[in-house]
């Protein structure tokens, strides 16, 4: 187990309201290619009680049931663990969903989004603790899933940058992933609208305190991962009571330094997943390019950092980080982590096939499934035997 705390790490839990005992809720998943889709999923859990457990699944698991993950099992329990709702990791949990788990973890009950989650022949993985009454469900992000990113990433357009779908990005969209014979109402692509509601929830609204050191980082933190939380953890380390603020460049600018069809994240999308991380506590929205003194003075920086990832000169070929530079104020941090959303995007092309092939068969058992539920439903009641 990876314990996370509410105040020093590995502490232990603190009681409910009240002094009552506290709700423990377990979630569980794979966790692949973490987006805010995720996180807001664990938001909405760990607002159903007091403390939340999160189970994740290994490789082995995911790839006798769905298919080959994108990233590790260590990559996806790292992830997991700096998602600020969370408080503790269990690393390696069963696939299916059992009583006995929940037991052991001593949890009141497990939350899952009204999506459906099915095992390697087809049954749901929540079935015994759905029958035993010890099932919670909260609401499915719209807009992001783990197919539409890959999907992003292998049509290599800048179709996603935009809030009106072009035809290309439309048709590829629709079809990624489909297999013949329908659509279900998970599996596939919709758009993402973002609300100031979705950030307040996201947002931690606490503005910096006496005694707290301001950390300013920039970038474009596309398809947030285990290299960007690396480093961040490192910067989170810098001081006693750190406030680190992420300025998030725009889309347009993010792709005038990357190109190609970066960012494969919009800005929006984006900021939701910066704030997730337990090791943020404001986002900039579309911060400028270059740290300036007006923006040093406004945020009342002590200190900026960057990782060591190659600095690009701004467009007029001066160094963005100039100003922080000359008030000596600047440090580079070495995550110690090599990952970058650019390999990333290779490991999705260099196993293009796999993944096309594993969201066709993860479609067909759940349109099967919909089927047969149909099928039950519409049978008269002394009929029905409840398996199927």
């Amino acid at each position: 187990m990876i314990r996370n705390g509410r105040g020093a790490a590995g502490g232990a839990e603190q009681p409910g309201p009240g002094g009552r005992r506290a709700v423990r809720v377990w979630c569980d998943g794979c966790y692949d290619m973490v987006h805010y889709g995720h996180s807001n999923q664990l938001r909405q859990a760990r607002a159903m009680g007091d403390y939340l457990i999160v189970g994740v699944h290994t490789d082995e698991e995911i790839a006798k049931h769905k298919g080959p993950p994108v990233f590790t099992q260590e990559e996806r329990y790292k992830m997991v663990q700096a998602i600020k709702w969370v408080d503790e990791v269990v690393p390696a949990a069963p696939y299916v969903t059992t009583l006995e788990t929940l037991d052991k973890y001593n949890c009141d009950f497990c939350v899952h989004g009204n999506d459906i989650t099915l095992t390697v022949d087809g049954r749901d993985t929540y079935e015994e603790v759905k029958q035993a009454g010890r099932y919670r469900e909260c609401k499915r992000t719209q807009g992001v899933s783990t197919t539409d990113l890959v999907g992003r990433m292998l049509l290599v357009t800048k179709a996603h940058h935009s809030s009106q779908m072009s035809s290309e990005y439309r048709e590829y969209a629709d079809s990624f992933g489909k297999c013949p014979g329908g659509r279900n109402p998970w599996t596939g692509v919709s758009q993402f609208l973002q609300t100031s509601q979705k950030i307040i929830q996201f947002a931690s609204g606490k503005e910096p305190q006496p005694g707290e050191t301001v950390i300013y980082v920039a970038g474009a933190f596309d398809l947030f991962h285990i290299g960007h939380v690396d480093f961040l953890e490192k910067v989170h380390r810098l001081a006693e009571r750190p406030y680190i603020i992420a300025g998030l460049h725009f889309d347009q600018e993010v792709n005038h330094y990357k190109g190609k069809n970066y960012p494969i994240m919009n800005l929006h999308e984006r900021t939701l997943s910066v704030l997730a991380c337990r090791y943020v506590s404001e986002v900039v929205i579309g911060a400028p390019y270059a740290v300036t003194a007006e923006l040093l003075s406004h945020f009342k920086v002590d200190l900026v950092c960057h990782g060591k990832t190659e600095i690009i000169p701004d467009r007029d070929g001066s160094d963005p980080y100039q100003e922080p530079k000359r008030r000596g104020i600047f440090r580079q941090i070495d995550s110690g982590s090599n990952l970058t959303t650019d390999l990333i995007v290779q490991r999705i092309i260099t196993n293009r096939l796999e993944y096309e092939a594993r969201n066709q068969k993860k479609e067909a058992k759940e349109l099967a499934f919909l089927e047969a539920a149909r099928q039950q439903a519409a049978q008269p009641l002394g009929e029905r035997d409840g398996d199927f």
